[in-house]
Order: C-alpha cells, then structure tokens, then sequence
C-alpha cells in the first residue's frame, strides 16, 4: 500500500507564466497562471501537475556537466523527431551539443532545465 500519490511536480525558475507557457505549448493540457507565484499545468501526469514556482535567483544546472546533477528533466514522446525539433526550437528551447542518440535527443528550456524528446 503506498502511502500517498504524486500532486506536482514543481519547477522554479524567473519567470513562471513564462516557463509554463513553454510547457503548455510542448504538452499541451490546460493552464492556471491567477497566482504567478503557484502557475499550475495540468497536462495529463494523472492527478500530478506541473507547477512554476518563482526563484529570482535561479541558477540552471549545468547539464551536461558530470559533476553535477539535472536537478530535474522531463522525458516528452515524439512521433517524429525532426518537426519536434523544429517546433521546440521557435518555443525556446536549445538543443545539448552532443547528447542526441539512438531513440531520444536533449534539449534545455528557457529557464535551463534539460528534457528529453523520446521516440513511440
């Protein structure tokens, strides 16, 4: 029996509305941007959101660096690796120099966090 299930999934980062757009654009799913300081994404984890929480002072994590952690990453399922390339790139993502492979690629958000793009 567990003990409890999953509610969010948080991300801090400078400019929530900001970042959660980004998600909601990627994922799709419905946003709740009334209070900037809690900007909820529900894009289909189940009960779990994606939630924005504000952090002035963010400091990206220096991914691909082996010393230090993600911190956080997301892995999203693609059909087709090329258009989503094309789309996250117009939204703001970066693609990792080096870190695309046989079934998944690595990308940044705006805010540096690093997600995945995986194939079906």
């Amino acid at each position: 029996m567990a003990i409890g299930f999953v509610n969010a999934v948080i991300l801090d980062c400078p400019d929530t509305v900001g970042l959660a757009t980004f998600y909601q654009r990627v994922l799709g799913g419905d946003l709740d941007a009334a209070d900037p300081s809690w900007v909820k994404l529900n894009c289909g984890l189940g009960g779990a959101n994606l939630v924005f929480q504000p952090s002035p002072e963010h400091r990206p994590p220096t991914f691909p660096d082996p010393h230090a952690s993600q911190q956080f990453h997301l892995d999203v399922q693609v059909t087709d690796f090329d258009e989503a390339e094309r789309q996250l790139l117009e939204l703001g993502a970066t693609a990792v120099p080096g870190q695309s492979f046989e079934g998944f690629r690595v990308y940044l958000d705006p805010a540096g966090h690093p997600f995945c793009i995986v194939s079906s």
